[in-house]
């Protein structure tokens, strides 16, 4: 767990150092969760999320976007808490129109789970509803453990 903070500092460290668009915001939103089972079905949970990210622009149209976000669902007495650290490169592709793509780091906090650690790939897009306001929803592919964990998430962000 050490090394996940000391990597998450570094990122946001480097990214405020180097950064020529420096934004920072917070989000939250639905999180529509499915867990596939190896050979046991799958379990499907509504719940939310909630975080932070920094936004630092490298190029004109692109920017990269590391984040930090809690995540609770529910289903039939299983829950499902997670703490997510998705690391987004953001391109924009029209005035108000953003994808969004990357690799994102998740933590299970329950306790009965085997496999802590989870490996998931983003992809998504952002509307800008106005210049802080904005639209995000993001498919989060399942890509390693016993269990799959997949998430659509739908969330309202506000960038200060």
């Amino acid at each position: 767990m050490k090394k996940i903070i000391l990597t998450i500092a570094a990122v946001f460290a480097f990214g405020v150092a180097s950064a020529q668009d420096l934004k920072y915001g917070a989000k939250a939103g639905l999180d529509l969760l499915s867990a596939k089972y190896d050979g046991a079905g799958s379990v499907s949970a509504t719940g939310f999320y909630v975080g932070g990210f920094v936004e630092f622009g490298i190029a004109d149209k692109f920017a990269l976007q590391p984040g930090v976000n809690y995540h609770a669902a529910s289903k039939e007495g299983v829950d499902f808490n997670y703490i997510s650290i998705p690391v987004l490169a953001k391109y924009n592709v029209a005035e108000k129109f953003n994808l969004l793509a990357g690799p994102s780091l998740f933590y299970s906090m329950d306790s009965e789970d085997n496999d802590k650690t989870r490996f998931n790939l983003d992809l998504g897009a952002s509307y800008d509803i106005t210049e802080n306001l904005f639209v995000d929803p993001r498919y989060s592919l399942g890509l390693t453990g016993d269990v799959k964990v997949s998430h659509f998430l739908i969330g309202l962000g506000y960038r200060f």
